[in-house]
């Protein structure tokens, strides 16, 4: 899976910075290289010694090389990895990512690098649920930034939650995750996203406050997962993902010939807020007040079902028909449990067609 990858691998100042050591091993032995860059407060957790000579790579620290920077040694570094993964990830770093900022080696790399970035937190329980970190998170995530951990357990400092960095063999599962050998590798998978703008005239149009955060949360699950996503989005006020193939559509009608264009698709996720009416008689000037009082009379016509035309179409002549009885689809649904509380989480659905119904089970 990871044969012949080549892992930029920053490890940042925290007492996790040890297990980035057996994390090195792990890529190596999976076939991938390893281009270690130690900041200086993770240096005094490890030694560039001990990085060198389990990565058999020479250890960058230093923006300032002269040699290296003869050839713009920053920008080589970081467009010649496949993935750039930090772990540990620091506060301070995680802020640094977050703000665009560039001061050292690390954060430079990381600002100047057009390849996917993996981060691993590793913080103190406080630092980790500090408002201003889960906005630098929030911030992180909608650039597209894969997150692993942190897990929750006792601190060096001898606090318990979360802030532990997640263990290498979690890191090195979301590094193969994040080079496409997830579950649904190879696998097509279309996600809608997004409020519809029905248009009454040039300027106006009806529509609703769907931000679209939901489907820019489930495209980007979806794509974690190994597979290829189409991403069809109305007007949203959340940007879609990165790393997923961006259809951007205005109406209801236009969101179903994306979705016609999409297909085949392995899967589908309807998550956009579609219009159920849209103007039939749209004007096609602004329209203005005439003076009498009397407001325009706005006739409406019933909008296309995207998500039944879809299951209409599977039982008819296409690609629907051709799938397996029990084609599965992926979607965030709360526990199938009289539970009073509602837990959440990556669900497989799949249907039975003797039954007329589909079974639930937790994927994770």
């Amino acid at each position: 899976m990871l044969a012949g990858k080549r892992v930029l691998l920053i490890i940042g100042g925290g007492i996790a910075a040890y297990k980035a050591l057996e994390l090195i091993r792990g890529l190596r032995k999976a076939g991938a290289s390893v281009v270690p860059v130690l900041t200086r407060a993770g240096a005094e957790f490890v030694t560039p010694m001990s990085v060198a000579a389990l990565a058999a790579a020479k250890v960058h620290t230093d923006l300032f090389d002269l040699t290296d920077e003869a050839e713009m040694g920053h920008i080589q570094l970081s467009r010649a990895a496949d993935l750039l993964v930090v772990a540990p990830a620091t506060a301070d770093l995680m802020a640094k990512m977050a703000q665009g900022r560039a001061d050292d080696l690390a954060s430079t790399l990381l600002l100047a690098t057009d390849k996917r970035v993996l981060v691993a937190p590793a913080m103190n329980v406080r630092m980790w649920q500090h408002p201003a970190t889960r906005r630098n998170l929030a911030v992180l995530r909608g650039d597209g930034v894969l997150v692993v951990g942190p897990d929750d357990g006792e601190m060096a400092c001898g606090e318990y939650g979360p802030g532990r960095m997640a263990e290498p063999a979690a890191v090195l599962a979301a590094i193969g995750a994040a080079f496409g050998g997830g579950p649904l590798a190879g696998r097509h998978v279309l996600v809608t996203s997004g409020p519809t703008h029905e248009p009454i005239d040039p300027v106006r149009y009806i529509a609703n406050r769907s931000s679209g955060a939901q489907g820019s949360a489930l495209a980007a699950a979806v794509r974690d997962l190994g597979a290829r996503v189409t991403f069809v989005t109305g007007p949203a006020a959340v940007p879609p993902p990165q790393g997923v193939d961006v259809v951007r559509v205005e109406t209801a009608a236009e969101m179903l010939a994306a979705v016609q264009a999409a297909l085949p698709a392995d899967a589908a996720v309807m998550a956009a807020a579609v219009a159920d009416w849209r103007v039939a008689n749209r004007a096609g000037q602004k329209m203005k007040k005439d003076g009498s009082g009397k407001a325009p009379a706005l006739e409406f016509a019933e909008n296309p079902d995207i998500l039944a035309w879809v299951a209409k179409a599977r039982t008819g002549p296409g690609w629907w028909s051709a799938l397996p009885p029990r084609r599965r689809m992926w979607w965030p649904m709360p526990r199938p449990s009289g539970r009073a509380r509602a837990a959440t989480g990556l669900w497989r659905m799949t249907y039975r067609p003797r039954r007329r119904s589909w079974a639930a089970q937790r994927m994770r």
